[in-house]
């Protein structure tokens, strides 16, 4: 079972569904359970779909796509989204290029001590998105002065905001649907297509 709820396969979308599904498409060919997850309400799956592109693959963000997939899989790492994490550490992974170092960044954030790995902003903004997502009332000013303090500008607090924001919503829907990966191809880059830089 892929999920706790009903998932119409694409073979049977017709309509405003068959057109959601072509446009999530991976480039692996295959529709993924987090979005067939919202096919009884395609509506929502429109919505889902813009905001990931808008977070996780615009252009127009600056912080290297690598650490932002870092940043999507330390938030589904507290959140115990194993779904997500997957997916999101297997395209980290691919954009990091480097095994090892890949491995070492993978069990700091498993062990939840980022800082083993990380410095100065990227680990500042590490620490935001832990407290983000595991302790959201408690963020305040402060938290926001830190980031600066280490070197990041609003923009880049911005991006890191809004993709630990999106992950929150992700994982809550996988997880409280009961949402695996079983049928999904891991990661949406395929290997050897050129990635992001």
């Amino acid at each position: 079972m892929s999920a706790w709820i009903r998932m119409v396969p694409a073979d049977e979308a017709e309509g405003e569904l068959k057109a959601l599904y072509d446009q999530v498409t991976t480039p692996h060919g295959t529709v993924d359970n987090v979005m067939r997850a919202h096919s009884l309400r395609p509506h929502t799956m429109a919505g889902h779909l813009a905001l990931y592109k808008s977070v996780l693959h615009n252009p127009a963000n600056t912080l290297p796509f690598w650490f932002l997939e870092v940043v999507a899989s330390y938030t589904s790492i507290v959140n115990a989204c194993a779904y997500s994490l997957a997916h999101h550490f297997t395209n980290a992974r691919r954009l990091i290029g480097d095994e090892a170092r890949a491995d070492r960044i993978k069990a700091a954030l498993d062990a939840r001590r980022p800082g083993d790995v990380f410095e100065g902003k990227e680990l500042a903004l590490l620490r935001y998105t832990e407290k983000l997502t595991a302790d959201v009332g408690a963020i305040e000013k402060g938290d926001i002065d830190a980031l600066h303090a280490a070197g990041c500008d609003d923009g880049e607090i911005l991006e890191v905001n809004q993709v630990c924001a999106y992950f929150n919503y992700s994982n809550r829907l996988l997880n409280g649907l009961g949402v695996t990966t079983e049928g999904d191809v891991i990661g949406y880059y395929k290997e050897g297509a050129r990635q992001p830089e």
